[in-house]
């Protein structure tokens, strides 16, 4: 503005006859906004010079984007690396340049990581929440001009672009494959209950043993995402006499656990008992004797998926629609719950 006035969103509303909401919906690409009003909206930022960032909507060329990438869990972490490397190779074949934060699962310096980005001007910003153990997030607070996409977990605010892997689909998966080879009476050891990662596989488990006519043999077992708390945990079965042939498992570090108590107290994987992992960590489903069964939650392929979204919106200027997109998960079978007896079918 001519008086050296910091232009706010306010300043565009009144000059557009809008409420500041409105104007913030039609400059993030959020939320539905008549085509004509977020045009009237777009013109007034461009003539008061609301410079919060590029407009999200406007095509930009190539060599001129940068997205910032901001990671709740450190770099280097078994969810965090395959996504970015997803993310970023995409980015790399459009020539977009990317700025990476290291958010260590604080909100606080996720938000400060998120304001930075936005004072150096990025054309988008990417969240990578730690997934797994939490589906869901909220959302940033005050990234308003440049569009967000959330990855791994997905945000709260059904009005923001989500990408992540189905988790529900790939627990249905765990648990036809028991089926599939053989197994009735099968029992799920996971997360604590508060967690929403844990709470989804029980549905999962629940809906598709009723599909064959079967029910869980006992009920699920929640504690820690830990190792100690799978070994504890089959320890309890097998000490309770529950009769059992199959486990589903939250992630590969409980399966781990599971795995190793079964071992010691002679119970045989997979003759006695089949066991399923979930997250296919290389570390885990590698070092567990015997190998483990698990679910691949295709991480790169979520992290070149959320690109797409981002790039759509900031190179291509088409607003991304909103909701939680799903990328399908793979079941890797292992020796932890061999091969398919004759005449098994799911």
């Amino acid at each position: 503005m001519a008086n050296g006035k910091r232009v706010t969103a306010r300043d565009v509303a009144a000059l557009v006859g809008v409420s500041p909401g409105t104007v913030s919906k039609a400059l993030s690409g959020r939320g539905a906004v008549h085509p004509d009003t977020r045009e009237r909206v777009l013109r007034a930022a461009r003539e008061l010079g609301l410079r919060t960032a590029r407009t999200p909507l406007e095509p930009t060329p190539a060599r001129d984007l940068t997205v910032g990438l901001v990671a709740q869990e450190p770099f280097g972490m078994r969810r965090t690396s395959p996504l970015l490397l997803g993310a970023m190779e995409r980015f790399a074949e459009h020539d977009i340049a990317f700025l990476l934060c290291d958010g260590r699962g604080d909100p606080i310096r996720e938000q400060h990581f998120a304001e930075s980005l936005l004072r150096r001007r990025v054309n988008g910003i990417l969240v990578a929440g730690s997934g797994g153990e939490r589906l869901t997030r909220p959302p940033l607070r005050g990234a308003v001009g440049v569009p967000v996409v959330y990855t791994t977990s997905a945000s709260t605010d059904p009005r923001d672009v989500s990408v992540v892997p189905d988790d529900r689909g790939g627990a249905e998966a765990a648990v036809r494959h028991l089926v599939a080879t053989g197994r009735r009476h099968i029992a799920c050891v996971l997360g604590p209950r508060r967690e929403e990662a844990a709470r989804v596989k029980v549905a999962a488990a629940r809906e598709v043993l009723a599909e064959h006519g079967l029910a869980l043999a006992v009920d699920p077992l929640h504690g820690p995402w830990s190792e100690e708390w799978g070994r504890q945990a089959a320890m309890r079965l097998v000490h309770g006499g529950v009769r059992l042939d199959g486990l589903v498992c939250g992630n590969d570090v409980i399966a781990r656990g599971v795995t190793s108590a079964l071992g010691t107290l002679g119970v045989s994987v997979p003759d006695d008992i089949g066991v399923m992992g979930f997250d296919n960590w290389a570390v885990m489903v590698e070092a567990s004797r015997p190998r483990l069964s698990s679910v691949d939650l295709n991480l790169p392929d979520v992290g070149a998926v959320a690109a797409d979204r981002m790039i759509e919106a900031t190179l291509r200027g088409v607003a991304p629609r909103p909701g939680v997109t799903t990328v399908e998960c793979d079941l890797v079978p292992r020796e932890s719950t061999a091969v398919a007896p004759p005449g098994a079918r799911v």
